[in-house]
């Protein structure tokens, strides 16, 4: 067969060349790129023979799909497989992989980095430091002792729990079903409206879809405390962000820690949670650490073995 990657997984040569030697030993061709296009028409005289497809957060239209008349897989080394078009790859029984877990770590401990952060004002505190100002109006808080409200206890959700029960804060969360392992972990679950009033922190740990987008909005924005802060390292289109900058203009929360936007970086410097107040930004960095990227490496090939054994992993559609 011939697999064809279509970008880099971000770990070096020698790895790759190390993961793919099985599969070449077996006689399967195996094309690598490395470099990102998304030019279409490029795409498409890269992939169209392809029987199985390797891609990271690369868009892949119906156009594509339909172009690559040979292609059986499509495996993801990346978490949400919400950039490709998997009506028409269930029309044409392509299979779709994708890399859970590989960034649970990562993400996590981020998403504990912006609470602190911002909690602490580490940011402000920089910025005055090197100004030789003093620490007058930049005292923060403490972790310890407050409130997490955690939007979904998927394996980030609870590895944040984790990290946060470590830091001594107590723990509700939000899911539609609600996880043992999460309520073993101290968990009060309670439906969003209550977590939204009643945490000191809210951290967005849902996947994006037709049932989350938007669901946080304005109505439920306005619930939080003034004292309160929201940090978002799961997907931009999940939360309202005019809203939510309006609200941190306004001064009806206190701060935010945002990885993620409606479209992927560069931001525009006219976005609304740019120029807000007391909001640390980051360019979708929460899963990117070399940890992370060798473990999903491991599973994008992993996924293509197990494919190949007619016993596939992982599977998105």
């Amino acid at each position: 067969m011939k697999i064809v990657m279509l970008e880099p997984l971000a770990v070096e040569k020698e790895i790759i060349n190390d993961l793919k030697a099985n599969l070449e030993e077996q006689d399967h061709e195996f094309v690598a790129y490395d470099n990102r296009v998304e030019n279409e028409d490029v795409i498409i005289e890269r992939a169209s023979y392809a029987d199985i497809l390797i891609i990271t957060n690369l868009p892949l239209s119906e156009r594509i799909i339909r172009a690559c008349s040979n292609l059986k897989l499509i495996s993801v080394a990346f978490t949400g497989v919400d950039h490709i078009d998997l009506k028409i790859c269930r029309e044409k029984e392509i299979t779709v992989c994708n890399a859970p877990g590989y960034s649970i770590h990562s993400v996590a401990e981020l998403a504990i980095g912006f609470m602190i952060t911002i909690m602490r004002n580490i940011v402000t505190c920089d910025i005055a430091t090197r100004k030789e100002k003093t620490r007058t109006g930049l005292i923060g808080n403490e972790l310890h002792g407050k409130k997490l409200g955690i939007i979904g206890t998927g394996s980030i959700g609870l590895r944040v729990a984790e990290i946060a029960k470590a830091f001594g804060c107590k723990l509700i969360g939000y899911d539609k079903v609600e996880k043992q392992q999460g309520k073993e972990l101290g968990i009060e679950y309670v439906d969003l409206n209550t977590l939204m009033k009643e945490s000191d922190i809210v951290s967005l740990h849902l996947p994006h879809n037709k049932e989350t987008k938007g669901i946080i909005d304005e109505e439920k924005i306005n619930l939080m405390k003034k004292s309160s802060i929201f940090i978002n390292v799961a997907r931009g289109p999940i939360v309202d962000n005019k809203a939510l900058a309006t609200a941190l203009k306004k001064g009806q929360i206190a701060g935010a820690g945002i990885d993620v936007f409606e479209m992927e970086p560069p931001i525009p410097q006219g976005h609304p949670l740019l120029n807000s107040p007391n909001t640390v930004v980051t360019p979708h960095v929460a899963f990117a650490t070399p940890e992370a990227f060798y473990r999903r490496a491991n599973t994008v090939f992993e996924n293509i073995e197990a494919w190949l054994k007619d016993n596939p992993q992982n599977i998105m559609n």
